[in-house]
């Protein structure tokens, strides 16, 4: 659980997060430490989705692409830009397609957050989240199992995002998305989740 990205992501960057989202929103630390633990999941299950659908070569240029390394060093700066777009888009440019509105007003409900706020924090977060993800990938950093390629290619960012290094990613969302919540129980937390993950696999 600690050599997952996730978890590594949520223990370095998680605090510094939630207090910018803090005061560049005006939501509570608290909901803004439990929105970032449910989109950061979000996110990573739209890549895994994108390299079922469309092959490692797609998850890598859309890590390459959308994630913004800079904003790692200027958190503050980032939000804050991001905060006042009047047009967010909580799709995503597709990644995530119709389930980011979904999400974005799940989070809102779920979180007590005044409407529309999900769909802020979506476009807000994703640009952090994959910035640290590519951060790994080019860093040559990804976890040894089933790693097989190379540099910051798709292949190495596959094996970032398969957690037990069976060489299959599909198998890790239920587990990264519900494990995502650190120990929370009840308060319809785990409703919430699988509707996120379900936004993604069996909808219907």
């Amino acid at each position: 659980m600690n050599d997952s990205f996730l978890a590594e992501f949520q223990e370095s960057l998680g605090p510094q997060i939630s207090d910018q989202l803090s005061s560049n929103l005006g939501i509570q630390k608290d909901q803004a430490s439990q929105a970032l633990e449910k989109v950061a999941p979000l996110i990573l299950g739209g890549l895994k989705r994108q390299a079922q659908q469309a092959g490692e070569g797609r998850v890598n240029h859309i890590v390459q692409k959308y994630g913004r390394e800079s904003a790692l060093n200027d958190l503050s700066g980032h939000i804050q830009r991001r905060a006042g777009d009047a047009n967010p888009d909580p799709t995503l440019g597709g990644l995530l397609g119709s389930a980011g509105p979904q999400a974005a007003n799940l989070l809102d409900e779920k979180l007590g957050l005044s409407k529309g706020m999900g769909m802020k924090l979506i476009p807000i977060l994703a640009p952090i989240i994959l910035g640290a993800l590519k951060k790994r990938a080019n860093s040559g950093t990804g976890r040894s199992a089933g790693s097989g390629g190379g540099g910051g290619g798709g292949g190495l960012l596959t094996s970032i995002l398969d957690r037990d290094g069976d060489g299959s990613i599909l198998d890790d969302v239920a587990g990264m998305v519900f494990n995502s919540g650190s120990g929370r129980r009840g308060g319809g937390g785990g409703g919430f989740l699988a509707k996120l993950l379900a936004l993604f696999f069996g909808r219907r």
